[in-house]
C-alpha cells in the first residue's frame, strides 16, 4: 500500500483498541464483529463497513468520526474550507436573542430565494459555495423571522439550518450538524409546520444510523411518521412519508433486518407509484429513482453485494437528477462492486462520483473506505489510481 500507514481506517481502529488496552479478540466480543473481518480490517486487507465503524465506535465508546478520522482537517484547510466552519457555528448560537440590531434584513422575497439557492447549491454538490453563505443567510434571516413572527419567516429560517446541517454533515462534523438539526427542529416548532417537523426526524435518524444506534432512528422514523399524519394531505405529505420509509428501509438494512428492511421499501415503492418524481417536493429527491438507489444501498448494508451490483448497474438516472445523489449512488454502487472484485468497475464509479459532485465525494468516508479497500487489492488499476488518490489526501 502506498498510503500514509497510519492514516486507514483500520489502523485507527487498532490504535483505539490498544489505548483501551483490549485484545482484538476482546473487541470483537464487546462489538459482534467477526474476529477474522476485525483483523483483516486492522491490517488494512479489507475496507471497513459503515456497519463495522459503528459497532466498533459503540464498543469504544467513541465517536464515528473518531474512527474514521472525520473531519479531514488537512484536506479541508487545503481547501480553504475549515475557515467557514467557525461561522457556521456562531451563526447557529444567536437563535434565541432576538432581532440583531446592527442588522437590517432584506425584503422576505429576496431571503426566500438565497435560501432556496443555497439548498439547490447542495444538491447540486456546491458544498463550499454553500458553505461560505450560509452563515450570513441565517443571521439575517434569524433577525427578519424574529421581527416578523410569520410562519413563512419561520420556514425560511428552518431552510438556512437545513442548508446548514446539510454543509456540516457532508464536511464531517457530527457535531455542529447535530446543532443544526435542533435549531431546524426549533424553526419547524415556530412554524407550526408538521412537514418541515418529519423531515427532521428523517434527518436526524440518519445521523442515528451512522453512529449504529438503529432502535433510537427507528424510534425517530415512527415519530416522524405520526407528526406527518398532522399535516394536511397530499403530494408533500406522501413524498415526505416515502422517505421516511426509505430512512427506515435504511436502518433496518445496517442491522442486518433483510425483513424489516424489505417491507419499508415496498411501502416507499407502493407511496412512489403515487407521487411520481417528486425530485423539488421539499428537494428529497423522492419518487421511483430514490427507490431504485435506497435498494442498492440497502443490499449492500445487508452484505448482499452481488445483488446490490446488478441491482445497481440496471437503475437508469434521469439527466436532471440532483448532482450530490447520483454521486451518493455512485459511491453505493462503486463499493459494492469492489466487494464483489469486480475493481475496474468500482474505480469507474469512484470516478463517477468524484464528477458529479467532487466536493461531496472528496469528504465522504465510504468513498475513501473503498479506495482503500481498491489499494488494498493490490491488482493492476488504471493509472489515474494514483491521481485519485492524491486528490483524496493519501
Amino acid at each position: 500500500m502506498y498510503s500514509h500507514p497510519h492514516s486507514h481506517t483500520g489502523a485507527r481502529i487498532k490504535r483505539l483498541r490498544l489505548e483501551r488496552h483490549l485484545t482484538q479478540r476482546a473487541l470483537a466480543d464487546l462489538s459482534g464483529v467477526p474476529y477474522s473481518t476485525l483483523t483483516k480490517t486492522e491490517q488494512g486487507v479489507i475496507a471497513a463497513s459503515p456497519h463495522v465503524i459503528a459497532c466498533v465506535a459503540r464498543a469504544l465508546r467513541v465517536e464515528v468520526g473518531t474512527v474514521t478520522g472525520q473531519p479531514y482537517v488537512d484536506e479541508l484547510r487545503a481547501d480553504e474550507l475549515d475557515v467557514l466552519i467557525l461561522p457556521i457555528r456562531e451563526a447557529l448560537d444567536v437563535y434565541d436573542l432576538g432581532p440583531d440590531p446592527e442588522i437590517t434584513p432584506r425584503p422576505w422575497p429576496l431571503l426566500r430565494a438565497d435560501a432556496y439557492k443555497l439548498l439547490l447549491g447542495v444538491r447540486a454538490g456546491e458544498v463550499k459555495q454553500a458553505a461560505s453563505q450560509v452563515a450570513g443567510l441565517i443571521q439575517e434571516v434569524t433577525t427578519a423571522a424574529h421581527l416578523t413572527g410569520s410562519t413563512d419567516g419561520w420556514q425560511t429560517l428552518a431552510s438556512t439550518y437545513r442548508t446548514a446541517y446539510d454543509v456540516a454533515a457532508k464536511l464531517g462534523y457530527g457535531d455542529l450538524a447535530a446543532i443544526a438539526l435542533s435549531r431546524m427542529d426549533w424553526a419547524a416548532v415556530n412554524a407550526s409546520d408538521a412537514l418541515i417537523g418529519g423531515m427532521y426526524r428523517y434527518m436526524r435518524a440518519l445521523t442515528y444510523l451512522r453512529s449504529g444506534q438503529y432502535r433510537t432512528g427507528d424510534r425517530l422514523i415512527a415519530r416522524g411518521l405520526s407528526v406527518l399524519e398532522q399535516a394536511d394531505a397530499g403530494r408533500e405529505r406522501e413524498a415526505v412519508t416515502g422517505q421516511l420509509h426509505l430512512g427506515a428501509a435504511v436502518l433496518a438494512g445496517r442491522a442486518k433486518d433483510a425483513a424489516r428492511a424489505e417491507g419499508h421499501l415496498a411501502e416507499a415503492e407502493r407511496i412512489a407509484g403515487r407521487t411520481g418524481e417528486a425530485v423539488d417536493v421539499h428537494r428529497l429527491s423522492f419518487g421511483p429513482t430514490n427507490v431504485a438507489v435506497h435498494r442498492v444501498s440497502v443490499l449492500a448494508e445487508l452484505d448482499e453485494y452481488d445483488r446490490a451490483a446488478r441491482t445497481g448497474r440496471a437503475v437508469t438516472l434521469p439527466q436532471d437528477w440532483p448532482a450530490s445523489r447520483k454521486s451518493h449512488h455512485y459511491t453505493d454502487l462503486a463499493r459494492a462492486q469492489m466487494w464483489t472484485g469486480d475493481l475496474d468497475a468500482s474505480f469507474q464509479n469512484l470516478l463517477r462520483a468524484r464528477k458529479a459532485a467532487p466536493q461531496q465525494a472528496k469528504y465522504h468516508p465510504t468513498v475513501r473506505e473503498t479506495y482503500a479497500g481498491l489499494e488494498s487489492a493490490k491488482r493492476r488499476l488504471p493509472d489515474t489510481f494514483l491521481s485519485y488518490g492524491n486528490w483524496l489526501g493519501f
